[in-house]
């Protein structure tokens, strides 16, 4: 009987091997949102202090994602790749063996390396997945990101059940997860001998740095500090200082961190602005839905008085799991009507589904459904994100260039955390019995909906721009496909997907 050669039995596990690996990003920021008052009370610490579990992933993501996207296209994606792995699994042992804030928090930064992990898994695609398979592969990568965000707040609902509930429970999960994740990247991913090479720009990395950190620290912690008090409006004013130098910086010095090219070239800047706009709207649902059904109907007039576990596992599980299945049809859509026609699509499935939750929450199944449509939504838009990227791009930049839209995409949550958090809190139920907790008005709910149904009606705006623009083209065998010019700039098809035969 025949055998596949070696090279083809790895290749065949790749794409689970990184979509299991792209998960554990997804899972790392949403893990810990249904256990924040249980780490609370363990540690006795106050809510302003606790929120820095949630903060310090998403500050230390903004700084290493891009500087490991780098990484990996200078010295190769598969050893960088591990490294990261390694530095995820330390940050869980960490975090699921100490009962100490402080070093809960440098657990927790650890952990947010796992978000350098969707580009670099991108980048391997792209390196040895072949073209015609390529849209499809990322898709399926892609998919396991809203997948995980479901995933993590189930499980993490299910291992704090019963009489005496453990947080830790949560990070040992975690630590397995990333241990299986690393077994399948040694096994299936091969090394790669692209490498770019270079000097690393540790200047233009700093600066990006610290350009974002001062602007996601504030967006994280507006909320406790105030959105006009003095250390959030410095904040916000160093961070645009540090843009401009950091512009500077990367436009003067011989080998960039980052091409600053990249970011005006059309279908990077919109995939950008699409994933800040639909991680934006994917937090609105998370904890929109979560607090709306653990809300008592006989106490609010709305509500389902719900328990944490089946706020994760019956009203938030459906659209995680559908978010899966619906990646197994992104890549045929990417490669049938193009990157920007599948864009199109996830915003209108994203506007109906929020539409939905703003007018019609008044039932379980209506609430299901409605979640599901934005679950389907979001990974028809994670499938098109990476493809508008590769075609805006050369094979070299494509680290960096995911990294980046993977900062937009956490950007966009923080955004979303913080807003919807202010908005439940600005309008709340009078007259409440002794002892309970403020509840939102149930206008809030069809304010915070309809905003989030708003985010996806301008990602369709991005898409109709991409749809109606003009790119150069010329005949290719395969449909909606990209190739290099003589200068390194992709040529799209008027489809708006890249041409294959440039893919390496």
């Amino acid at each position: 009987m025949a055998t596949s050669p070696p090279g083809a039995r790895k290749r065949r596990g790749l794409v689970p091997a990184l979509g299991l690996a792209a998960m554990i990003v997804s899972m790392m920021q949403t893990l810990v949102v249904p256990v924040l008052g249980m780490i609370q009370n363990d540690l006795d610490t106050t809510t302003a202090e606790v929120s820095w579990v949630t903060t310090a992933t998403l500050l230390s993501a903004a700084v290493f994602t891009p500087l490991f996207g780098r990484f990996g296209d200078q010295y190769g994606t598969k050893p960088t790749l591990v490294g990261v792995l390694v530095l995820m699994i330390a940050g869980s042992v960490l975090a699921a063996a100490t009962s100490s804030l402080v070093l809960l928090i440098l657990a927790r930064v650890l952990q947010g390396a796992a978000t350098a992990i969707f580009p670099l898994a991108l980048t391997v695609l792209r390196q040895e997945v072949e073209p015609a398979r390529l849209p499809g592969a990322m898709s399926l990568v892609s998919g396991t990101l809203a997948f995980g965000s479901g995933l993590a707040l189930a499980g993490a609902g299910l291992l704090t059940q019963g009489a005496d509930p453990d947080y830790h429970r949560v990070f040992w999960l975690a630590t397995a997860l990333a241990v299986v994740a690393l077994a399948a990247v040694l096994v299936a991913v091969p090394a790669s001998g692209k490498r770019t090479g270079g000097r690393t720009d540790w200047l233009g990395a700093a600066a990006l740095a610290l350009m974002l950190v001062q602007l996601l620290l504030p967006i994280s912690q507006g909320h406790a500090w105030g959105w006009t008090s003095a250390p959030t409006l410095a904040l916000f004013a160093g961070a645009a200082v540090t843009t401009v130098a950091w512009v500077v910086i990367e436009r003067t010095v011989r080998e960039p961190m980052v091409d600053m090219r990249m970011f005006v070239h059309r279908p990077v800047l919109f995939s950008n602005i699409a994933g800040l706009l639909v991680g934006f709207a994917l937090f609105f649902l998370f904890i929109g839905v979560s607090y709306l059904v653990q809300t008592p109907a006989d106490i609010a007039g709305y509500g389902f008085g719900a328990s944490v576990l089946q706020a994760s596992v019956v009203y938030l599980l459906p659209a995680a799991l559908v978010s899966l299945v619906g990646s197994q049809f992104g890549g045929t859509l990417v490669r049938r009507i193009g990157a920007p026609g599948t864009l199109a699509a996830s915003a209108c499935l994203g506007l109906i589904g929020f539409a939905w939750l703003a007018l019609a929450r008044d039932s379980t199944p209506s609430v299901i459904a409605a979640g599901a449509l934005v679950g389907l939504a979001a990974s028809f838009g994670y499938a098109a994100m990476p493809a508008l990227i590769v075609m805006g791009v050369p094979p070299h930049q494509t680290g960096i260039a995911n990294g980046i839209n993977s900062i937009s995409r956490s950007a966009g949550s923080a955004i979303g955390s913080a807003a919807i958090t202010s908005l439940l809190a600005s309008q709340t139920i009078d007259a409440l019995p002794p002892g309970v907790p403020a509840l939102p008005t149930d206008s809030r709910y069809t304010l915070s909906f309809a905003l989030a149904g708003l985010a996806f009606a301008l990602v369709l705006l991005a898409a109709m721009a991409l749809t109606t623009s003009r790119f150069p083209s010329r005949p290719s065998s395969v449909p909606g496909a990209a190739e290099p010019t003589a200068e390194g700039a992709p040529v799209m098809s008027p489809g708006g997907a890249p041409r294959a035969e440039a893919l390496p």
